[in-house]
């Protein structure tokens, strides 16, 4: 049972990355890359292909040498999603890469060089209505802002951006977001705030660097959950040194948290403790990998004994209940006579969200032809 968030979110031009929109009342966007070389360029497209399995809406690709924008090529004429081309100071890939159909690029003008330069790919971007990423890090800031600072401050960061944002601004190009990302979780989240009061731009929302799967994880749903709770952000992306269908994933699971955007199962369950009638962490492993293929919205709640068990199916699609040897199983809040035998619980949950999704799928389609 998804229900609405509360959020209000801040209001953004909305821009398009390929068929993607980003900003305005969009929904909020799930990004990742890829880690293969670019230049390998079946083993970066079956990266992409997982990544979009695993529900992400963009996905961006280093281009850093010519060579890997000739892969490009190649790979965004195959690509099931849209592709962010990451380029760094070098115009001509980014005049290359724009040619070829990059869904939007990934360059801070300001690191261009000359004003003809910026132009040259301004004016590319404007001509094939190619969005642009600003892209400001905490860890890279310039030289000058750093003496300034002392060290990356929230201030610091929203410099660097606005100087490429006035670079766009004079030449008359609207269609940008920006990031302010850093690896300290307070630093970029008021380096966001910040920015946030200053454009009317899209932002693209990441705490960089942020570490291993684990701990990553938790430092990115701190930092982008503080600023998601207040309306900030259109895009995100969670950089773990992981996997990058990781990303996805937790991506996915922030935004569910918040009520803000559901895919896939909302799993409620307990920790266990002695009072489980079955083994709730057994089953809980078992059915993620039962049920990864699920993309419907559903809410599913296994706990292991009737203390709180009830009250959480109330509030499920679907509940078990533990109970001796057969537990209670729930369908929309109501109890079933249908009982679920312990030894089985992810087996035989697993059949019941087949066929609950099974029948609500019948069901929308009926109304369809109605």
């Amino acid at each position: 049972m998804f229900t609405e968030s509360p959020i209000i979110r801040r209001k953004s031009r909305q821009i398009f990355v390929g068929s993607v929109p980003v900003g305005g009342d969009a929904p909020i966007a799930v990004q990742s890359m890829t880690n293969t070389r670019t230049t390998d360029v079946a083993a970066t497209l079956a990266q992409i292909q997982q990544i979009a399995n695993a529900g992400a809406d963009i996905v961006r690709v280093s281009v850093p040498t010519m060579e890997s924008a000739e892969a490009f090529k190649l790979i965004k004429a195959q690509s099931p999603i849209p592709l962010v081309a990451d380029i760094h100071f070098d115009y001509r890939i980014a005049l290359k890469v724009a040619e070829y159909g990059a869904d939007c690029l990934r360059i801070n003008p300001g690191n261009i060089g000359r004003e003809d330069r910026i132009r040259a790919v301004v004016d590319a971007a404007r001509d094939r209505n190619i969005p642009i990423r600003i892209g400001v890090n905490g860890g890279s800031l310039e030289a000058d802002l750093q003496e300034k600072y002392g060290e990356p401050t929230p201030e610091a960061l929203v410099e660097s951006a606005l100087r490429h944002v006035e670079i766009l601004d004079r030449l008359n190009f609207p269609d940008f977001k920006v990031s302010v990302k850093a690896s300290d979780v307070f630093l970029a989240v008021g380096a966001y705030r910040l920015l946030a009061k200053q454009i009317e731009q899209p932002l693209h929302l990441g705490i960089t660097e942020a570490g291993g799967a684990r701990a990553g994880a938790v430092k990115s749903a701190i930092g982008l959950g503080m600023l998601l709770a207040e309306g900030i952000g259109d895009t995100l992306r969670i950089s773990l040194a992981a996997d990058p269908v990781e990303e996805v994933k937790v991506g996915f699971d922030i935004l569910k948290s918040l009520r803000i955007r559901s895919r896939g199962i909302n799993f409620i369950a307990c920790p266990s403790c002695s009072r489980q009638e079955f083994d709730v962490i057994k089953t809980m492993n078992e059915l993620e990998q039962r049920l990864e293929d699920v993309v419907e919205p559903l809410t599913v709640s296994v706990i292991g004994c009737v203390v709180n068990g009830p009250g959480e199916a109330l509030v499920s699609d679907l509940g078990v209940a533990g109970a001796n040897r057969l537990s209670g199983f729930y369908v929309n809040g109501e109890r079933q006579k249908l009982r679920i035998d312990n030894n089985h619980v992810a087996e035989q949950l697993e059949q019941q969200v087949r066929h609950y999704l099974a029948q609500r799928a019948q069901q929308i389609a009926v109304k369809q032809v109605d």
